[in-house]
């Protein structure tokens, strides 16, 4: 059975203040890391790389601490939904995002995630939005509109910014849908560890598949750059960034631990600006600060977030 939702009014601990601000930290700085990873070696194929080694720390720390590692059926489901939806497609979506989008701007494209949570929350309650909800992705609409509307229009469609849009989106969807998933892991009382790495596994899986039905080259590119990347993006946002995440789903709820992405474009823009040389225009910086506002807006609203139905 589900468990009851969380009070409204129930306030934020240090425990929990902690943990946010690891995670938004954690996540605003794997952005650029991220884009060092694209050129020489086809994105699938450093995401196998990641998760390899990702999902096997992970088996590790479950056996290491005594967690169980056998399961029912059902829950190896909802571990392949979680591996398809959090260690696998929206990773590959960001990823090709990225071909086309500086770090700051993706970060902009997943702090939607503060917004598209609360309205999957609604679908699955099967209630109609708050207007506060509402109000907040119509100004998260406009906002990324203007951030990327006018480079649209000057660039046109051959530019490829249209593809990197529609893959960030699709990547902050993903993740959305995941993080919902993810409460079931509280409700059923499932070992995080084993959880992460049986998702992870799942992930892996198929990203494998990916990689070799679009004939990839299983190759490493053996730089400083990659390999410092790679290194960076496997023990900070993929294992240690996810169980700190998990962690705080789990005490807060996914709405609200979805509100973490509301800080990270400040964070991931500040360092796109002095690392990639990231052009700030009008339009640009009134869009962004609209999408800021629209997750603010939401973060206003009464907190009674609804979980899943309890099978995934």
């Amino acid at each position: 059975m589900p468990q009851p939702p969380i009070p409204a009014q129930s306030s934020l601990g240090p425990a929990d203040i902690g943990l946010y601000a690891v995670t938004v930290l954690i996540f605003s700085s794997g952005w650029l890391p991220l884009r060092f990873q694209l050129g020489v070696v086809d994105p699938e194929v450093s995401l196998v790389w990641r998760f390899i080694v990702a999902s096997g720390c992970m088996f590790a720390v479950a056996a290491l601490s005594g967690a169980r590692l056998t399961f029912p059926l059902r829950d190896h489901l909802l571990f392949a939904v979680l591996g398809v939806t959090l260690f696998s497609l929206n990773f590959l979506a960001f990823y090709y995002a990225g071909y086309h989008l500086a770090s700051g701007l993706l970060s902009v494209l997943f702090a939607l995630s503060a917004v598209l949570i609360p309205l999957m929350s609604a679908l699955a309650s099967r209630t109609w939005p708050r207007p506060r909800i509402l109000a907040g992705a119509l100004l998260g609409v406009v906002g990324v509109g203007l951030v990327f509307g006018p480079v649209l229009s000057e660039r046109g469609f051959g530019s490829g910014l249209h593809l990197g849009l529609l893959a960030g989106l699709a990547g902050a969807l993903l993740f959305s849908f995941g993080s919902m998933m993810s409460m079931a892991l509280g409700r059923r009382h499932l070992p995080q560890a084993s959880a992460n790495a049986y998702s992870m596994f799942y992930g892996l899986v198929l990203l494998a598949a990916i990689a070799l039905l679009r004939g990839g080259h299983f190759q490493v590119e053996w730089t400083g750059r990659y390999l410092g990347s790679l290194a960076w993006l496997i023990i900070f946002p993929t294992l240690l960034g996810y169980a700190v995440y998990f962690q705080l789903i789990s005490r807060i709820g996914a709405s609200r631990a979805g509100y973490g992405t509301v800080v990270m474009p400040i964070l991931a823009l500040l360092i796109s600006s002095l690392v990639e040389d990231f052009h700030w225009t009008l339009a640009a910086g009134v869009g962004i600060a609209l999408v800021l506002v629209g997750n603010f807006v939401v973060l206003g609203a009464p907190r009674t977030p609804q979980g899943l139905p309890d099978k995934p």
